[in-house]
């Protein structure tokens, strides 16, 4: 995958795909929510991709790689669209986005500890219904996460 290869001609959905490692339908869908250009046209009604459409999926990508929402990719774009913008909102946006990610982990680290314990509970060997997880399945009060 070369995201940013010097591609001065114009190239297909399948060669752009093949390129960036994002899939046909990805970027189509990515034309049709307002993120990616639309492509020009071959006579044949092709889709043909310049180097923008690469340099701007590779954005794209990179982005969605990160998590980032496609509202909150889209104001990014909009700012560097506009590179003599201040950079406040792309700030915001980030941070606000490293709150949700914390805010996931912290969660994951909640249900790690609640599935160890429910799991300690249990040696195997009884019968599914002397089994200690599927009765702490069955009460979610008996859940330590449950009382937060």
């Amino acid at each position: 995958m070369r995201p940013t290869a010097d591609i001065e001609r114009v190239v297909s959905i399948g060669a752009l795909a093949e390129r960036t490692g994002v899939k046909v339908e990805t970027i189509r869908y990515y034309e049709q929510v307002g993120l990616l250009p639309p492509p020009e046209r071959s006579e044949g009604n092709q889709r043909r991709y310049g180097r923008r459409h690469v340099e701007r999926l590779a954005f794209i990508k990179h982005a969605r790689d990160l998590g980032f929402a496609v509202d909150a990719i889209r104001a990014l774009l909009k700012l560097s669209d506009n590179p003599t913008m201040a950079c406040d909102d792309a700030h915001a946006i980030a941070v606000a986005h490293l709150d949700e990610v914390r805010h996931k982990i912290a969660r994951l680290r909640s249900l790690e500890k609640e599935l160890e314990r429910i799991a300690a509970t249990c040696s195997g060997g009884v019968a599914a219904c002397d089994c200690a997880i599927i009765e702490a399945l069955a009460d979610h009060a008996q859940c330590s996460h449950a009382k937060h």
